[in-house]
């Protein structure tokens, strides 16, 4: 190992001795070299030695005082997934603890036929899992980004810069702020500003270091002021002046429309004393000595935000006459706002995070719950954004029970937050005594009531204005549980129909083993599945039936081998004519439904008659015995009744379905069955099976259909052919 690396080592060890005194500095050292050895080829955007970014990482973790563990994880990061290691190798040489928490920053290897979005949505999904097992997952891939943030103007693609930033700025930054790491969260902020708007960057740069002297000058008049009235109080305290990050600054002035000149709490001064009971006492003197601005006092100590951020803010009209923001805290809420979670969380084998650090950590086993069932990339990103940003309000319910919500949120967002069957079964709201609308925003403080009934059902206009993507998502499950409640019984129904039409020979298929292997056979993981595909018409019924009869072995006719000559003698049953067979049961085949006037061939069924089928029934196999083919034809009139199978296509309107049908029956045709279904938006597929007399009396239906309002296509539907229009 060379010198500088033995320099590099030291300086660490010496950063980790200042808070971890029995620190395993053996185990850091090999953790150094395996990482050196593992990436010494590989060189960084900046043409340095790849060890230098898994060494900066290191050196990031010691700032929140990261255990042992976490910075061997540091170190080694990367060595998984872009070395020829792997996790075997760092569970054999670092143990089980530090290949899980390298397990859970490491990215998927490419999913095939994934789209990007689709690629880093699974990405984020595996990170999200592996941070709910262990919080320091996310807090190596935090300081992980915080350096490659830093050397990030050494990447060659603007491109790539810009959507590196913007992710940044969409998921870690939010991420840092809900663990409360501040010092993470400012940075990244700052860096991502400087690549997605360096004009704008730099001149802020440069208009505040230009009046930094006069506000700090300004600042320190307050401080001194301060600081008498705490002595005098013979209240113990740390102030200091708190300089705002350049990101909080243009965010503010973007929003409220304003140059620099015009924003006033650039910088805050803050206030550390030893217990909550000072933090009031100081409260109290501000307001005595300054006046409050209305609406301006938020109590973080007794309402902590989710990242379990505790302090007292006030903005006061200063001195000078312009706003100033004041913090108050205690030294441990201080350890808090600057190292979140990692404050928090105790680094030792064995040992999982306190009990309130865990009940902290709600938000994330509900993101990972909604975001379970989301599949689409785009939902999805949009979702945990969403979720992320900490913008929040606190409500009550009429027990006293506190519910954090995001600003924005609605009764229906507390109901759901409540529980799933509370938001289900709402009928009705109260805030604050009073009946309010689903849509009524809620404020802090809000009193909310939701009225239930048993009856109570969501409706999908409440997905218009609910703002949680846990109610959007339960909305959405309930929805598609009750459509597919619905495509179940469709097409459970439609089977066994179909199936009795066939008698005795196929009712075996109906339950039991024979039901399960044509099930597999369709290769559906479970019956449901198979009757949802048929009620959505994704799985054709004749498709199904083609599957039972190549299990029976049926012997369909095909229509080109040669038939058996016509004899003298005649047969006549229902208008069909066999030649060569008097006095014989004839039947029509359900796979073609043939029509008179279509042309016809018979197939002797053995003990069955003879099954009259359409000549191009594409149901014909290819291994027919052609001696149990006979020549049939059509004879005279004929009061008989045929089924036809017919399929419109129209705009969706209310009353399609029984406009059809009241053509249908003013042509004198029996509906024997009716099944409709959206099929893209705004048209509306109707399949019915009707009864006729003849091609020409169909014919006749169909024009008639044509004539409907909104129809565009009607068609005869033949099993093995694509229609007859």
């Amino acid at each position: 190992m060379g010198a500088k690396a033995l320099s590099e080592i030291q300086a660490l060890l010496d950063k980790i001795a200042e808070y971890n005194r029995e620190s395993d500095t053996a185990l850091i050292e090999d953790a150094y070299a395996f990482a050196e050895k593992a990436h010494a080829n590989q060189f960084r955007h900046s043409g340095e030695k790849y060890i230098i970014h898994p060494y900066s990482v290191a050196l990031i973790l010691t700032t929140v005082e990261a255990d042992d563990k976490t910075i061997v994880a540091g170190l080694l990061h990367d060595v998984v997934e872009d070395t020829e290691y792997t996790i075997e190798d760092i569970t054999e040489l670092f143990g089980k603890e530090v290949a899980v928490l390298i397990e859970g920053v490491t990215k998927l290897g490419k999913l095939e036929g994934r789209t990007k979005s689709e690629q880093k949505m699974e990405n984020l999904r595996k990170m999200f899992l592996a941070m709910a097992m262990d919080i320091r997952v996310i807090i190596i891939k935090l300081a992980d980004r915080l350096h490659n943030m830093r050397t990030l103007k050494y990447h060659s693609s603007e491109a790539k810069r810009r959507e590196i930033a913007q992710e940044t700025l969409d998921i870690y930054t939010p991420l840092a702020n809900r663990l409360g790491i501040f010092q993470f969260k400012w940075e990244l902020e700052d860096l991502c500003l400087r690549t997605l708007e360096p004009a704008k960057y730099f001149r802020l740069v440069d208009e505040i270091a230009s009046t930094r002297a006069a506000r700090q000058a300004y600042i320190e008049e307050v401080i001194d002021i301060l600081r008498e009235k705490l002595h005098e109080a013979g209240i113990q305290g740390e102030i200091y002046g708190r300089p705002k990050n350049l990101y909080s600054i243009y965010s503010k002035m973007i929003r409220q429309n304003k140059e620099l000149s015009e924003i006033y709490d650039i910088l805050a001064v803050r206030v550390i004393v030893k217990d909550i009971a000072d933090c009031y006492g100081v409260l109290g003197l501000v307001h005595s000595m300054w006046t409050p601005m209305p609406g301006r006092f938020k109590d973080y100590i007794a309402l902590p935000k989710q990242n379990m951020y505790q302090s007292i803010h006030t903005t006061i009209i200063s001195p000078n006459g312009k706003p100033l923001e004041i913090q108050i805290r205690t030294e441990e809420m201080h350890q808090v706002a600057e190292h979140g979670i990692a404050a928090h969380w105790q680094y030792k084998e064995g040992v999982s995070a306190p009990a309130k650090t865990a009940e902290k950590l709600n938000w994330l086993r509900q993101m990972l719950d909604w975001q379970k069932e989301v599949r689409d990339a785009d939902e999805f990103m949009e979702s945990v954004k969403n979720e992320l940003f900490d913008e929040s309000v606190y409500v009550f319910t009429p027990k006293g029970d506190v519910f954090e919500l995001p600003t924005g949120s609605v009764p229906l967002d507390f109901a759901y937050r409540v529980h799933t069957e509370v938001g289900h079964h709402a009928i009705g709201a109260k805030i604050n005594g009073r009946i309010a609308t689903y849509d009524t925003k809620l404020e802090n403080g809000d009193i909310v009531e939701i009225i239930t009934s048993k009856a109570g059902k969501p409706s999908r206009d409440w997905l218009q204005f609910v703002k949680t993507p846990q109610a959007k998502n339960r909305i959405r499950s309930w929805f598609r549980k009750e459509q597919r409640e619905e495509l179940i019984a469709r097409g459970k129904d439609l089977f066994e129909s179909e199936i009795k039409r066939y008698g005795s020979l196929m009712l075996e298929f109906l339950k039991g083993e024979k039901l399960a292997k044509l099930v597999e056979r369709h290769n559906f993981a479970s019956l449901e599945n198979f009757y949802v595909a048929l009620g959505e018409n994704h799985l054709h019924i004749n498709a199904v039936i083609a599957t039972i009869k190549d299990e029976l072995r049926f012997e369909e006719p095909k229509p080109q081998p040669e038939t058996k000559p016509f004899q003298e003698h005649r047969g006549n049953h229902i208008g069909v004519s066999v030649r060569g067979v008097d006095n014989v049961m004839i039947r029509f085949g359900h796979c073609c439904n043939p029509l008179p006037g279509d042309e016809i061939i018979g197939y002797i069924t053995r003990g069955k008659g003879i099954t009259v089928h359409r000549k191009d029934c594409n149901s014909v196999g290819a291994n027919v015995d052609p001696n149990r083919l006979i020549e049939v034809e059509w004879v005279g009139e004929t009061d008989g009744k045929f089924q036809a199978e017919i399929e419109v296509e129209a705009f969706d309107r209310d009353r399609l379905t029984t406009d059809i049908m009241l053509a249908i029956s003013e042509t004198k045709s029996a509906i024997n069955s009716v099944f409709s279904r959206s099929i893209k938006t705004g048209s509306a597929l109707v399949n019915m099976k009707i009864e006729v007399k003849s091609h020409q009396h169909l014919d006749y239906i169909i024009n008639k259909i044509r004539k409907i309002k909104g129809v565009t296509e009607v068609h005869r539907v033949i099993h093995g052919k694509q229609h007859e229009k």
